[in-house]
């Protein structure tokens, strides 16, 4: 396991964690929200692959 510390804001530590997509990169975290289990299921699956811009792009057309 590696831990990374940082300063996590409280109103994204208090939504549920199924409903949360998790990206890194060597210099980045990125934390998508989303609606429901199933969005975020989805998400990961159609995003397989992905860099961040284009899951960021991906996100934008389709879940937000």
């Amino acid at each position: 396991m590696i831990c990374i510390k940082a300063e996590i804001p409280q109103e994204i530590c208090d939504i549920d964690s199924e409903l949360k997509a998790i990206y890194h990169s060597k210099d980045t975290v990125c934390i998508w929200v989303l609606k429901t289990r199933g969005d975020r299921n989805r998400f990961m699956e159609e995003t397989i692959g992905m860099l961040k811009d284009e899951r960021e792009e991906h996100f934008e057309s389709f879940y937000k």
